[in-house]
């Protein structure tokens, strides 16, 4: 069974791909979100070119060969464009076989604790932890995450004082009994981070994201060196040598591979291995409801070193107006702080005909 056709369906935001083999078969896969329309450019051109007519089950060794055919170009948008194909083929697969992601990787369907994962820094400590009280009352949410200093903010805040009051605050009003993680996205110096993670600390905070610059690993060395709650970080990774690097000079306690930003399911996978060699948990980067949660379901859900929870943004049109409508059925249902690994063939889901008729088409066939 040999890959006989890739089609895209994108738009700026996000863009899915379908599969389809000489024998007819199909599965549905995603790109990488953000500049998805780029991404799915580079897909056709970098990506189908290289993976059409070749085995469409036994695919790693076509990973290796696009690795190998696009050298020149190492980096985020090959990878988010081989998400693509990954995804697609895996789904595929699961489809063939009458089984879910999940099983084929050796875990099984089923629940799956999730942290509210809180995207914004331009709400008040007030507003949050408001948002967050009714989340745990109506949701059953158990582990919430917030926002401290400012995006690559070179020690700045969203605004000034904002990571000094909303950390106790949305901690007091959460209580012992919750756990806590707050994301500073490669905020501060090593410096501040500590200073801020000895806060965190004060507070029973026990999870501190990419407190420096996330292409800095001694910094971020050094502030895990100096804290005893974990330092996690690796969301933005998508080369193995920054793995290894990141891995082997002990840089963080929890890694976070993004399914999508990293070239897919085979090569979270691999990754997560190099963490579990280690002794190191994996919590994987999963900040949207597009298709990479729920791929990143299937992970968590079938490898040995799986962290406490999934990731699960709580934003919803408001703040990502893009997410409307991907999906025929929302697979992303929270039930007393859990969602559930369906055990339906492939990814489970079925994308929304009417989204794709609205998306920007393109296909690829092998000849």
């Amino acid at each position: 069974m040999i890959i006989a056709k890739l089609e895209t369906f994108a738009n700026e935001f996000v863009g899915f791909v379908r599969v389809t083999t000489d024998t007819g078969d199909e599965g549905w896969g995603q790109v990488s979100t953000y500049n998805a329309d780029i991404t799915a450019e580079i897909f056709h051109r970098q990506v189908a070119r290289h993976a059409l007519g070749t085995d469409a089950i036994d695919f790693a060794p076509t990973l290796d060969l696009i690795n190998e055919r696009e050298h020149k170009f190492p980096g985020s948008y090959l990878r988010r464009a081989m998400t693509g194909l990954d995804t697609a083929l895996w789904d595929l697969r699961g489809r063939l076989e009458g089984k879910p992601v999940v099983s084929l990787l050796g875990g099984k369907p089923g629940k799956l604790r999730a942290y509210a994962s809180s995207m914004k820094r331009d709400i008040t400590p007030e507003d949050e932890t408001r948002r967050f009280l009714k989340l745990r009352d109506e949701k059953g949410f158990t582990a919430f995450k917030w926002r401290v200093g400012a995006e690559c903010g070179r020690d700045r805040d969203e605004w000034p004082g904002r990571t000094e009051a909303i950390v106790p605050m949305v901690a007091k009003a959460l209580g012992d009994d919750v756990d806590k993680l707050v994301d500073a996205n490669s905020g501060f110096s090593p410096a501040r981070a500590i200073e801020v993670g000895r806060m965190l600390e004060s507070e029973g905070i026990g999870h501190f994201e990419e407190p420096c610059p996330y292409w800095e690993f001694a910094q971020t060395k050094e502030v895990r060196d100096a804290l005893a709650l974990d330092v996690a970080g690796g969301e933005q990774d998508c080369e193995f040598t920054a793995w290894s690097q990141m891995i082997g000079m002990g840089a963080v306690d929890i890694i976070q591979p993004d399914v999508m930003y990293l070239g897919g399911m085979t090569r979270s996978l691999h990754v997560a291995r190099m963490g579990a060699a280690a002794g190191l948990a994996c919590t994987p980067h999963s900040a949207n409801l597009s298709l990479v949660t729920l791929c990143t379901m299937h992970l968590i859900a079938a490898i040995e070193n799986a962290g406490k929870y999934l990731e699960l943004s709580i934003e919803g049109l408001d703040y990502y107006p893009w997410q409307d409508g991907l999906f025929v059925e929302d697979p992303y249902e929270v039930e007393n702080g859990c969602v559930r690994i369906s055990d339906q063939p492939g990814w489970g889901v079925d994308i929304n005909p009417a989204w794709l008729e609205r998306a920007q088409y393109k296909v690829s066939e092998y000849r």
